[in-house]
């Protein structure tokens, strides 16, 4: 059995090596916010247990084992953060540090029928693809916002670029994954989209547009 440290450093490799091949301490380091020396103990120890290929100087990269552990840790963050918002009610941009906390939880049991009671879904309340239980992720068909034209139609399936004050404003006028939205008017002078949401009525910004992520139909 994994430790919860174990894991934090498989999910931070998963999520550097997207930009590199090979992640040096110090990236891993700052972004775990621990000091380079404890991170290279770290290393050597998953390494050690297969988990990661670590060369002293160069950089570390996940193994096929390590990286199926962490994309199993990712599913489980996934799969909390919608369960937190679309059933609990929490807020889009309150639900990061709980699932950080949920997704250390052992039974895959659990996992299963959470996703099964969640019916499956495809991305989390942010836009991030979810894991299936191989560890495979579905490639994404998703549209911002900006991309649609006047009576296009889509569901909401997160945000690209989720900052505070974003994530703040889609609580504040009850946005949530899922909703039918259409756009009604593109304001060319300035970029704005009055859009409908469910039943409502809504004038967006062009920077809230280039940031709200759509499945689009027809």
């Amino acid at each position: 059995m994994n430790s919860q440290s174990e894991e934090d450093y498989l999910k931070a490799l998963y999520h550097l090596q997207k930009e590199t091949k090979e992640v040096s301490t110090n990236s891993i380091a700052e972004y775990l916010e621990m000091k380079p020396s404890s991170v290279s103990d770290m290393l050597k120890k998953l390494a050690d247990k297969k988990y990661i290929y670590y060369v002293k100087y160069k950089g570390s990269s996940l193994s096929q084992k390590g990286r199926f552990i962490a994309l199993q840790i990712i599913r489980k963050h996934r799969l909390w953060e919608t369960f937190l918002v679309e059933k609990l009610g929490f807020g889009w941009g309150q639900v990061h540090t709980i699932a950080e906390q949920l997704e250390h939880i052992k039974s895959e049991d659990l996992t299963d029928k959470l996703d099964a009671f969640l019916e499956f879904p495809k991305y989390d309340p942010h836009g991030d693809p979810i894991p299936n239980k191989e560890g495979r992720i579905e490639k994404m068909n998703q549209k911002l916002l900006i991309e649609l034209k006047e009576s296009q139609k889509g569901i909401i399936t997160g945000v690209k670029k989720g900052t505070a004050s974003l994530l703040s404003y889609l609580d504040k006028e009850n946005i949530k994954l899922g909703d039918a939205i259409e756009v009604q008017e593109i304001i060319e002078f300035d970029g704005t989209y009055v859009v409908k949401i469910n039943s409502r009525k809504l004038t967006f910004s062009e920077k809230i547009c280039q940031n709200l992520l759509l499945e689009t139909y027809d």
